[in-house]
């Protein structure tokens, strides 16, 4: 840490997007921000994903029934609000970051699924997302390079992609010139609310054993939130998953889109480059630690099968796949909360203490960035976020004691 960062406005935990866009955000409206990250600037989830801007309900929440996918439809309001700032973010943070939004496809095989796209979209355009049922000549026509077995999609013109690579890095050097103060290779040991509400952190790495005393705390550290948290003695619902993305060699450019699948897991979408990314939710496997339980510090490892079943997949979408190598398969470890739904806001039994955490935050980040920072400086919560604060599961904490 630099002199003067001992008493910041508020200490960000986590060098990810949401903590790095976080600190733009504050830093821009006059907080004195300090950021530490135990790694580099974007080294978790954030860096290890593979880019997707997808604004469709997720096949994740279809799944689970219509009462459950109804429930999720609600975060249609905040994808709106997220395709706009997606839409200006390199003119907001003044230079490029490889942002394409020229569509997506959620693609159905058969009538079944076709009639879930239904369900879905028909929800999407009641809550204002104006996707669109596309049959099966549609589709072939919007994109020959499909399978013509396809039963139908459903598209929306603003989905596509960015690069996950410079996006944490981009928001983190404007939030240095805004006088943030980002040290990496700082973990926090130690985190502990006095009695006169101020948080007593303690920072180890750089100079040693340090504490920074302040009266906010946001902790924007992925998978690692739960467990920070839990030195206050707090509850946070947030559960570590381990997934693994694929990229193949680099071919003719045929596929300008976004490509999700309503009923199997698949995330699909060829890069400036050529390169087709290939995901969409397959686990891999967490490595042990000694006392046999999952290792959350390391990369998980491939699991062959679940490989296999992600490429037959996307071969199955585009016949064209089959035909190419793959370069890499690479493993990242994310979180889901209880419901699936991001955590963002503040904790109610710990006034001062943010989080900001939980599913979909490459597609939400930024925008869940900047409503954060509003919600902090303005002291109340932003009203975009009323779906996704922390205390609707407040009774895990009925029994926690802070000063």
């Amino acid at each position: 840490m630099t002199p003067g960062s001992s008493h910041p406005d508020i200490l960000i935990v986590g060098g990810g997007l949401l903590g790095c866009a976080s600190a733009w955000h504050l830093a821009r409206r006059g907080l004195r921000v300090a950021l530490v990250e135990q790694s580099q600037v974007n080294a978790g989830a954030s860096g290890q994903n593979a880019g997707s801007l997808h604004f469709q309900i997720e096949r994740r929440f279809l799944e689970q029934g219509e009462e459950a996918a109804s429930d999720a439809a609600r975060i249609v309001s905040l994808n709106r609000l997220a395709i706009a700032e997606w839409q200006g973010l390199e003119d907001m943070l003044g230079r490029g970051l490889d942002i394409a939004m020229h569509g997506g496809l959620m693609v159905a095989e058969t009538e079944a699924e076709m009639a879930l796209l239904a369900f879905k979209v028909a929800r999407e355009n009641a809550l204002g997302l104006p996707t669109r049922l596309l049959d099966a000549d549609e589709l072939r026509a919007r994109a020959p390079c499909l399978s013509p077995h396809l039963a139908g999609a459903a598209w929306l013109a603003e989905e596509g992609h960015a690069n996950p690579r410079i996006l944490a890095g981009a928001f983190a050097q404007q939030a240095a010139r805004e006088g943030a103060v980002i040290a990496c290779g700082a973990r926090l040991t130690g985190l502990a609310m006095q009695a006169d509400g101020q948080y007593r952190a303690t920072i180890e790495g750089l100079d040693g054993l340090g504490e920074v005393t302040t009266p906010r705390v946001l902790l924007a550290s992925g998978h690692w939130s739960a467990r920070l948290a839990g030195l206050l003695g707090l509850n946070l619902p947030l559960y570590p998953v381990p997934l693994m993305m694929n990229v193949t060699e680099r071919g003719e450019q045929v596929l300008p889109f976004l490509v999700q699948h309503v009923g199997q897991r698949l995330s699909m979408k060829q890069s400036e480059d050529g390169n087709f990314l290939i995901g969409g939710g397959w686990p891999s496997r967490f490595r042990r630690r000694a006392d046999g339980l999952p290792d959350l510090d390391r990369p998980g490892e491939i699991v062959e099968a679940n490989l296999l079943g992600n490429l037959a997949v996307a071969a199955r979408v585009m016949p064209g796949l089959a035909a190419r190598s793959l370069l890499r398969s690479w493993t990242g470890t994310t979180c889901i909360s209880a419901d699936q739904l991001p955590l963002v806001g503040e904790v109610g039994k710990a006034p001062g203490l943010f989080v900001a955490a939980g599913g979909s935050l490459f597609t939400l980040g930024p925008v869940l960035a900047r409503l954060l920072a509003q919600t902090i400086v303005d002291g109340r919560p932003a009203d975009e976020l009323a779906l996704f604060l922390p205390d609707r599961f407040a009774h895990l904490n009925a029994f926690a004691v802070l000063p």
